[in-house]
């Protein structure tokens, strides 16, 4: 029988450039498995429904609270995000290590239910960084970068809580970093 798989939190404020870590950590690892969250943000032109997010209605979210499908959720930059209860679970019991891209808020949540998680915070270089990074995608309005960067002060103030920190000045040794951390917790 397999051993349970840990949940994995990578926070980090908008722009840190954790999606990137984890797509690189996942292409390394195959015990490493994207827990895909819920949301009622638009879709991005990259993204695909149900490998990135499970795009749904507003309507479909407040369902899911109402009927306690999210072992966590919560609401960043006006849009509901959360963590379904059952595809978590089903990962975890294949032992494979379920990694969560949660915010700060979602990654404390996360951790009061299961106390085993493993939490790291993901910091930019600078808020000057942060800002170019998030200008350089091409997906924001200036109206919700400066949204994000509103909600930066939080987000660095609650991950200095986790227990894990990594800059993220350069994405391959960050990644190093960040496996470096899952593997001293419960490398299969």
């Amino acid at each position: 029988m397999n051993k349970r798989g840990l949940p994995i939190v990578i926070s980090a404020a908008s722009g840190t450039g954790k999606s990137t870590i984890i797509g690189k950590m996942m292409k390394r690892d195959p015990n490493l498995v994207f827990s895909v969250s819920a949301t009622t943000r638009e879709i991005r032109r990259e993204e695909i429904d149900g490998v990135n997010y499970n795009f749904l209605s507003l309507e479909e979210f407040k369902k899911g609270i109402d009927e306690d499908r999210f072992v966590e959720w919560e609401i960043v930059h006006g849009k509901y995000y959360g963590t379904e209860r059952v595809p978590l679970e089903t990962l975890l019991e294949s032992g494979k290590h379920a990694i969560l891209d949660l915010d700060v808020n979602g990654g404390e949540n996360l951790k009061s239910i299961y106390p085993e998680a493993v939490l790291i915070f993901i910091y930019p270089p600078s808020l000057e960084e942060l800002t170019r990074r998030l200008k350089m995608r091409g997906t924001e309005t200036e109206k919700s970068i400066i949204r994000r960067l509103a909600r930066y002060p939080l987000e660095m103030a609650k991950g200095y809580r986790y227990p894990y920190h990594v800059i993220n000045d350069e994405v391959d040794r960050a990644t190093e970093e960040v496996l470096g951390i899952i593997n001293s917790n419960g490398k299969f």
